[in-house]
């Protein structure tokens, strides 16, 4: 490092120009082609379920969510509109579906 007295002023402290540009070069401009790329592993994607939408309405959401509020209150803290669809599903009996659905 020099120091520098511009007229008369106060000193100021100037970096030597190798010791810059060896820094600047190492971390910020290095070219493309020489600096290898990180390339963003792809997010593995779970198996076991997708995430998918679906329509209700309005009145069936709220139903939903006031039996969710419901067994929360009861102590099921993890309920949630995606477990109680899955366990209605588990309940369903296929013959006792109406035609007219």
């Amino acid at each position: 490092m020099k120091s520098v007295d511009e007229r008369g002023g106060a000193a100021k402290t100037l970096l030597d120009r190798d010791e810059v540009e060896g820094v600047l070069s190492g971390a910020f401009y290095t070219p493309a082609e020489v600096r290898p790329r990180a390339k963003p592993l792809p997010a593995e994607r779970p198996q076991h379920y997708k995430v998918i939408c679906i329509s209700l309405y309005t009145e069936d959401l709220e139903r939903l969510d006031e039996m969710v509020n419901a067994l929360k209150a009861r102590g099921i803290t993890k309920a949630n509109r995606s477990a109680l669809i899955r366990h209605a599903l588990s309940q369903v009996d296929l013959d006792k579906v109406p035609r007219g659905l």
